[in-house]
């Protein structure tokens, strides 16, 4: 089951197609507040993107426009080729083929981890029942916790009901998956099962964009690295590049912090 699972996710990794996710110079503020800069980036099928930087940055921001849990100001953004807009039909369109995962787990607690997982797949793509449980199982053979199906996510251990957030994900059959600090509300033995999930769907060819504090992750699995501080993108690189060779002061002050913080 979980070779398919694998075929699923590397197919949609295509050399060929255009951008995956596009940002043209967008800007947001919120109030007087101006969040995102003149920010313009592009993130290619089958990439995987890390995004870091101090708190209040913007990254958070940045990542929840890509689905438009945010709504930007100016600039244009496109994912999958679909400009996202007010259009209703083209937001649908555009969240069907993006899975997120965030900090708080997020998961629905009077229902099973299998319903948690089936629900989107039943009510969206109307999918049958029989057919989205096979399909919520084999994701969760995937993420190493099928024994948690009929279970309830308050009896999961923080490290566990992310990566039943990650499973519910999948089941959507996402061609890109976004990460908002993932890691950044669990315990620390906790971090590396997630850490290691996230290091398997990269390895499977999923589109990905990341934003974590979690450096050995980016060194390991980034294909470049984007830091941002004040609404900006200030430096972006391969991990070598942005890590070894920082070219600004405020990159090399965000980096001694966060060897420091370790």
């Amino acid at each position: 089951m979980s070779m398919t699972m694998e075929k699923q996710i590397a197919s949609a990794a295509r050399t060929d197609a255009p951008p995956a996710i596009m940002l043209d110079k967008v800007n947001k503020w919120f109030g007087s507040l101006h969040v995102l800069r003149d920010v313009s980036l592009s993130v290619a099928a089958g990439e995987r993107l890390v995004v870091c930087g101090p708190s209040g940055s913007g990254k958070s921001t940045m990542i929840r426009c890509i689905n438009r849990l945010e709504t930007h100001q100016e600039g244009r953004i496109l994912v999958e080729g679909i400009e996202l807009t007010d259009d209703v039909r083209a937001l649908d369109a555009i969240r069907r083929e993006v899975g997120m995962v965030f900090q708080s787990f997020n998961l629905f607690p009077h229902l099973t981890v299998l319903e948690n997982c089936t629900l989107a797949p039943i009510w969206v793509r109307r999918t049958p029942k029989a057919e989205a449980e096979s399909v919520a199982r084999g994701y969760l053979e995937l993420m190493r916790i099928p024994e948690q199906a009929m279970k309830y996510p308050g009896q999961l251990s923080g490290g566990q009901q992310q990566r039943v957030a990650i499973a519910r994900a999948l089941c959507m059959k996402p061609k890109i998956m976004l990460f908002d600090e993932p890691t950044s509300a669990l315990d620390p033995e906790m971090i590396k099962e997630v850490l290691d999930t996230m290091v398997m769907l990269a390895e499977m060819g999923m589109t990905m964009v990341c934003v974590t504090h979690e450096m050995g992750f980016a060194r390991q699995v980034a294909d470049r690295v984007v830091f941002m501080d004040r609404g900006e993108i200030v430096e972006m690189g391969t991990p070598s590049q942005v890590f070894e060779n920082p070219q600004t002061e405020r990159l090399k002050t965000f980096l001694s912090q966060i060897l420091r913080g370790h």
